[in-house]
């Protein structure tokens, strides 16, 4: 019996997941260094709203998670695109938590991380090495749009003790100052990788990046294999 003469169905392509833009709400060139870090291998293009040239929101909330829903539709907003924020900040327990969600503008409005650093030590004079425990804390949300009635939000913390001295000059914020006694050594002393592996950013975008995930492979329509 000759072949059959009817062409082979087509093989089905494979379609490659389109770059969209993804707007890191922060004007810190830091912070949008390990944001791009974080969030490598997902099919995001980052820029930050300094890139955009659009200015940042008062930040009004009550908590970190407030805060970063806050600024995350906030950029969407003036964007139109796809947007993710962060508030984060540090609690020093002698402190009562200060300076908590205002960690940025510790010293002011305007201040910078040195300007911060310093109202640190002068309000931690005295204090023993023992009771200047601390942890960082950042709340994460992603929102597809400024309306977005199902944003994706991720928390989490990472623990340490406050020097009196800085040490180290990576990282950004309090790093110099913020001591990982397990690691005999200051945030701003790790390599990048390894601060990212350990830190509270770290871990919140870690757990948004499952999310993120998730949310995909749950979304109607075809699925798309990547390659």
């Amino acid at each position: 019996m000759p072949p059959s003469s009817n062409p082979a169905p087509p093989e089905e392509p494979i379609r490659r997941e389109a770059t969209r833009r993804l707007v890191v709400a922060t004007a810190n060139p830091g912070k949008l260094r390990e944001f791009r870090a974080l969030l490598e291998g997902l099919a995001f293009e980052l820029v930050s709203l300094a890139d955009l040239e659009l200015p940042s929101p008062q930040e009004t909330g009550a908590s970190f998670l407030a805060n970063a829903l806050l600024k995350a539709r906030h950029a969407a907003a003036l964007s139109g695109s796809a947007a993710v924020a962060d508030d984060s900040g540090l609690e020093v327990d002698a402190l009562n938590g200060a300076p908590g969600i205002y960690s940025a503008r510790y010293a002011g409005v305007d201040a910078d991380d040195a300007a911060n650093n310093r109202k640190l030590m002068q309000a931690l004079a005295g204090v023993a090495a023992a009771q200047r425990g601390a942890r960082y804390r950042c709340a994460l949300a992603f929102v597809e749009g400024a309306q977005d009635a199902a944003p994706l939000t991720a928390e989490s913390s990472w623990e340490g003790f406050i020097l009196d001295a800085p040490r180290g000059s990576g990282g950004f914020g309090y790093d110099p100052y913020f001591w990982l006694p397990e690691l005999s050594r200051t945030a701003a002393e790790l390599e990048p990788a390894q601060k990212n592996a350990l830190s509270h950013r770290g871990k919140a975008m870690r757990a948004l990046r499952d999310a993120l995930a998730a949310r995909a492979m749950s979304a109607p329509g075809p699925r798309s294999r990547r390659v």
